[in-house]
């Protein structure tokens, strides 16, 4: 029996949680289990709390019964937290973690602290879609379960072609395919489609983007201005920095936007050489050994080259 079986036994009421500004595979991996619960453990009444995901995701069962706000008494049975490397990441929905009777924490960052009681980490895998497709029964894995782990999966391997992909991840990828779900419409419609708007602050980006370190590493940024003449969020910075990674010759991309005067969100992406968790370790963040982020305050001139001041470390190795 699987450790996510086990903390469910016994349990009547359990919250399901993810990151601060939820990505695919966040989004992807809490309708999973919110699905796998309904299914499989109908005498759980199981509600999932996230910040509000983007609208891409609503094919996805489930999605118009994610709460965006923290009831008065945040109680549980069972606190189950998906995808986020530490306590904090759960922003607003920190209380359940606090006053659940039991916490389940089930993620795939290299950088995770072990917060919950207990802790199914594996940062071998691709994604924490493809953990939790361990800790389930085949057979208890319905088409509205199998689109929610095949999403994760899609986005945090970006279709399969980033080097966290194994042959694990792509058997795995199979098997949910057996189960019927419409792969290329998930692929087209939440990972490549962008809005017009999208395209144009993504456009923005790469032509003020800026390389350095003889040309291994970029950076680009857009100020909070600028997101504000868009008309944009954060949510619309999805893959951006993942086109500054494809620039030729290019071994480590930045990608920084203003949240508050002099605080800015950071994305980091290498290819081969630099482990970005560790850069982002040391400012606080967290993440993956290709990709992690983190939050600095200065100026722009300051944040990144206090940024490549670690990268630089690690391409002299």
């Amino acid at each position: 029996m699987s450790l996510l079986h086990t903390a469910l036994e016994n349990k009547k009421t359990a919250v399901v949680l993810g990151h601060m500004n939820p990505d695919g595979d966040c989004v992807g991996s809490c309708l999973a289990v919110y699905n796998y619960l309904k299914d499989c453990f109908p005498q759980v009444e199981v509600t999932v709390y996230l910040d509000q995901p983007a609208e891409k995701y609503a094919y996805l069962n489930g999605f118009y019964e994610i709460r965006t706000e923290m009831p008065e008494n945040p109680e549980a049975d069972l606190c189950i937290c998906l995808d986020s490397g530490d306590r904090d990441r759960l922003g607003d929905f920190l209380g359940f973690l606090d006053q659940a009777g039991e916490s389940l924490c089930v993620d795939h960052h290299i950088t995770n602290t072990g917060y919950g009681d207990k802790n199914v980490v594996d940062a071998d895998a691709s994604s924490t879609c493809e953990v939790l497709y361990d800790l389930m029964e085949e057979e208890g894995i319905s088409k509205e379960t199998a689109e929610c782990l095949y999403t994760g999966i899609i986005h945090d391997t970006g279709v399969f072609q980033y080097s966290n992909t194994s042959i694990k991840t792509m058997e795995i990828a199979g098997k949910l395919m057996a189960k019927g779900v419409d792969f290329s419409t998930i692929i087209s419609d939440s990972f490549y489609r962008k809005t017009y708007v999208q395209k144009q602050i993504l456009g923005r980006a790469l032509l003020e983007s800026i390389l350095f370190c003889d040309g291994k590493c970029i950076f680009s940024v857009l100020r909070k201005k600028d997101m504000e003449f868009y008309g944009v969020t954060s949510k619309d910075m999805g893959g951006i920095v993942e086109q500054l990674r494809t620039t030729d010759g290019v071994e480590c991309a930045i990608f920084l936007y203003e949240k508050t005067p002099q605080e800015f969100k950071v994305s980091l992406r290498s290819n081969k050489q630099v482990d970005v968790s560790r850069v982002a370790s040391y400012f606080g963040g967290g993440g993956h050994v290709r990709a992690a982020g983190c939050t600095m305050n200065g100026s722009i001139h300051d944040v990144v080259n206090n940024l490549s001041k670690q990268i630089v470390k690690q391409l002299g190795e």
